[in-house]
């Protein structure tokens, strides 16, 4: 009699509990991202220029630029013409030119590789990157491998795993 008062008892306390209400989330997510640099220049042109300064000096004929024969050539000299004005005298003079860069006719870029660079005053050029081994893989576990590439190459692999209980 006992075993059955005892095994109503637990019946009635077990019905009075609610069921268990949670949400559980459990979310995982992985990624990898491999890059390789392009290959890159930047051109810079330079000008044709002209001065000049001096101290007892006669101007003859003042030197300048000549206006170039097209819109793609640089300018080029016009030279000046000049004497001491007091013989006898200190003089200084002083005249520089720098002869600009023609404008090129274009430039062609083959299979992302520019066969030849325009001639410019300043030219700046940095080499693409080579793949070589790079890659990478992550398991359904995290583990996580990356390989190096070559030179101009980058790799970044993640995995998060998250749990949200509410």
């Amino acid at each position: 009699m006992k075993t059955k008062v005892l095994l109503a008892s637990a019946a009635v306390i077990g019905s009075l509990q609610g069921a268990a209400q949670a949400d559980i989330v459990h979310r995982m997510t992985s990624s990898i991202q491999l890059n390789v640099d392009a290959a890159a220049t930047q051109a810079t042109r330079l000008g044709s220029s002209y001065s000049v300064v001096g101290n007892n000096i006669d101007v003859t004929t003042m030197g300048g630029l000549t206006v170039p024969s097209s819109a793609t050539a640089a300018a080029s000299l016009s030279s000046g013409v000049y004497g001491i004005s007091t013989s006898g005298s200190a003089f200084s003079l002083s005249e520089s030119f720098t002869y600009g860069v023609a404008i090129p006719t274009g430039v062609t870029v083959t299979s992302g590789v520019v066969s030849s660079l325009p001639s410019y005053g300043s030219v700046t050029s940095t080499a693409g990157g080579v793949v070589g081994n790079l890659g990478g893989t992550i398991t359904s576990a995290g583990a996580t491998t990356i390989q190096a590439g070559g030179a101009g190459t980058s790799a970044i692999g993640q995995f998060v795993t998250e749990v949200t209980v509410r």
